[in-house]
This record gives structure tokens, C-alpha cells and sequence, in this order.
């Protein structure tokens, strides 16, 4: 209910400030970048203690 509440005023503000558009989609994309990175750290933490070979297969950098 209060996402859908944050939607609705999201959507107003895009309709009357367009330009806050943009601003929205940086900042999702900032967020999933840090998130992203995050969940990769912890996975290669995690091969260290176990040596799991699907991290190994999947994420080898």
C-alpha cells in the first residue's frame, strides 16, 4: 500500500517536473549498481570459506 502510495506521488511529480524523470532512473540505477556490488563482494567472501564451484563458474573476475 505505501509503495503504491510512493508510485502515485512519483507519477505526479513526473507529470508536473519532467526532468525528475531522470533524476529517478540515475538514482535507481546508482542503487542497483551499489547493490550489485555488494552481493558480489559477499559472494566471493563466501567462495573463500566454502570453495563453492558455482560462484567459481559464475563469477570469476
Amino acid at each position: 500500500m505505501v509503495l503504491g502510495i510512493i508510485f502515485l506521488l512519483a507519477g505526479i511529480l513526473i507529470a508536473v517536473y519532467p526532468p525528475l524523470l531522470s533524476l529517478i532512473v540515475a538514482a535507481v540505477l546508482i542503487i542497483l549498481g551499489i547493490f550489485s556490488l555488494y552481493i558480489g563482494y559477499q559472494l566471493k567472501k563466501m567462495d573463500r570459506k566454502f570453495g563453492d564451484p558455482f560462484i567459481d563458474f559464475f563469477f570469476k573476475l
